[in-house]
């Protein structure tokens, strides 16, 4: 009776009218939203113009002050050098910051990669004290990821997303006498390689070379001439090394650093953190001072496992495997050559390579690695857009997560046919229970120890491997999931692993590109070669690959690739 009584008041104009008032409150609140994060995001870009004006006032006063300093000749020393005049007191603190601080400043004009100033730095310099921390004087830009003091982060328009608080390597450096000067923005949700924040908005990388597809703090690195400028990086899945293998710097990524996700509470896929500079022995230098006594005091979650010397200066040949696809992925013309190149350099100079594959990569991919990073369906990873706007680099990924669970699989089973790849993804996004939580992470366990038996079968030292490069186009990266193969495996695996660039691409690779299909000729491998074309003279590096705790031996591998490809060209 009361029901057909509501329903045939609902029936007529009053019907009508509460529907319009329900589209017309639920438009309202929508626009309400955008309204406040469009405010945050103003505010945000108010912060950052407020930074560079400070960084400007800085540098032109101590210019004033100073106007016979060669800073060319400063910006080309090299890492070790450099901190050697800094601890010796041939080089004044004040005089290395100002002039990275000036150089940051006119790199970011170009490409918007500086999001805020640490003007405590200045001060800092006076506080010092005695120069005997290893990295003394020498000027650090972190990611935005890494709070410091008390500044104010702008990875996401919510303040509250993301900020790793708890990570101890700021405070580390501080104890080292590193001097960190500003923040660099990184993409939305650190899930990708774009080169934008919602923030910061649209960066780009030095010279246009990288075409940002890549984080724009790799424009600063190749601006200082020899990379002096050691950059604390945060990635997940391909995350740094992609965007380092498509520059003229190489990268370091340590599975002693202790990092959370992004996404609280997952664990699965670990993320990693390390340096990037123009060469291995700054890399090294880096990591010895992170390896310090400081560092496993500050934080107990990492063993107390110094820097083996000894591993690192080495010069026992290698047992090395390679391999130059990873039949997921198939490599780009001036990926695979590369690696061969790199492979017959190697042997020359007496090491032995053995041809070795991980097995099971497509399973450790699209099940393990997607299933771990979003075992809740994307939903804790999707809160941090609350409030906020989504950045055209993360492609449909957001679209995808919002989906339904039932309507996941449905599409997941009628993809399956045509695209495997997706359909695969798809599926291993869904919700599952604890119970099926618990057998992924099992299920993980048991293939990094499948992995690392195969690897000690054959008496291997190292792993050589295709790296994704060149740099793709704007937005590309979200759109080309896939890709992600060669560098998600050993987040997966827990590997530490390093990026050396060893040559460029070449106009017959250019040419043999426009062959290029891929190994399933879906949408994946589509817009892979579509965002690699006019690519000629763009770096192309390798990865270079360890068991865990072996970062010393990576290392050395690195700069062993480093001595035997000798490519790093300058960006002019």
């Amino acid at each position: 009776m009361v029901l057909d009584q509501l329903w045939a008041a609902l029936s007529g104009a009053s019907g009508a009218a509460l529907a319009c008032c329900l589209v017309a409150a639920a438009m309202a609140l929508r626009w309400s939203g955008r309204r406040t994060a469009r405010v945050a995001a103003a505010r945000a870009r108010q912060r950052q113009q407020a930074a560079l004006e400070t960084m400007d006032k800085a540098v032109q006063r101590f210019r004033l002050q100073n106007p016979d300093l060669d800073s060319e000749a400063l910006l080309a020393l090299p890492l070790p050098q450099l901190v050697q005049k800094l601890r010796s007191g041939e080089l004044s603190p004040d005089a290395v910051l100002f002039t990275y601080v000036r150089k940051a400043w006119e790199v970011n004009k170009e490409t918007n990669c500086v999001t805020a100033y640490l003007a405590g730095c200045e001060t800092q310099l006076t506080s010092a004290g005695p120069r005997k921390g290893l990295l003394y004087g020498v000027p650090v830009s972190l990611k935005e990821c890494f709070s410091y003091k008390d500044s104010i982060l702008h990875l996401s328009l919510m303040e509250h997303v993301a900020i790793q608080k708890h990570i101890v390597l700021p405070r580390v450096l501080n104890l080292l006498m590193a001097v960190p000067f500003g923040h660099i923005v990184v993409p939305q949700s650190m899930f990708t390689v774009g080169c934008s924040g919602s923030s910061s908005g649209q960066g780009f990388t030095h010279r246009a070379l990288l075409r940002g597809s890549v984080t724009a703090p790799l424009a600063l690195v190749p601006s200082f001439q020899n990379g002096q400028s050691s950059e604390l990086l945060f990635g997940c899945g391909d995350g740094q090394r992609v965007a380092v293998s498509c520059s003229h710097i190489l990268c370091f990524l340590s599975s002693k650093s202790g990092l959370k996700s992004c996404v609280c509470g997952q664990v699965a896929v670990q993320l990693s953190v390390g340096p990037m500079a123009r060469d291995v022995e700054s890399l090294a230098l880096c990591l010895r001072a992170l390896l310090s006594e400081d560092m496993f005091r500050l934080d107990p979650t990492v063993p107390p496992i110094p820097f083996r010397e000894e591993v690192y200066t080495s010069s026992q040949p290698l047992r090395i495997g390679y391999y130059e696809t990873d039949n997921y992925t198939m490599p780009t013309p001036a990926m695979k050559r590369a690696v061969l190149e790199t492979k017959e350099r190697l042997e020359t100079a007496g090491h032995t390579l053995v041809h070795f594959r991980p097995s099971d990569i497509p399973h450790a991919l699209e099940t393990l690695s997607t299933g771990g990073l979003f075992s809740d369906g994307g939903h804790r990873f999707l809160q941090n857009f609350k409030g906020d706007f989504v950045d055209p680099c993360l492609g449909d990924l957001i679209s995808i997560l919002k989906l339904p669970r039932w309507l996941k699989g449905l599409l997941a089973f009628l993809l399956k046919p045509l695209l495997p790849r997706l359909a695969a993804f798809l599926d291993s996004m869904k919700p599952r229970s604890a119970g099926k939580l618990w057998e992924l992470q099992h299920e993980i366990e048991v293939y990094r120890n499948t992995v690392i038996a195969q690897w000690r079968a054959l008496d291997l030292d190292v792993l050589l491997t295709p790296m994704l490069s060149p740099a793709l186009d704007l937005n590309a990266p979200g759109k080309a999931t896939g890709a992600v193969s060669y560098t998600m495996l050993y987040n997966c695996l827990d590997f530490p692993a390093g990026v050396v660039p060893v040559t460029t691409v070449t106009a017959k690779d250019e040419a043999q590109m426009e062959h290029y299909r891929g190994y399933f000729g879906d949408i994946w491998d589509w817009m892979l070669q579509k965002a690699m074309k006019k690519s000629v003279g763009l770096p192309v590096a390798v990865q270079c690959v360890a068991l865990p705790w072996q970062e010393e031996l990576c290392l050395r591998f690195m700069r062993e690739v480093e001595r035997l490809m000798p490519c790093q060209k300058r960006l002019s």
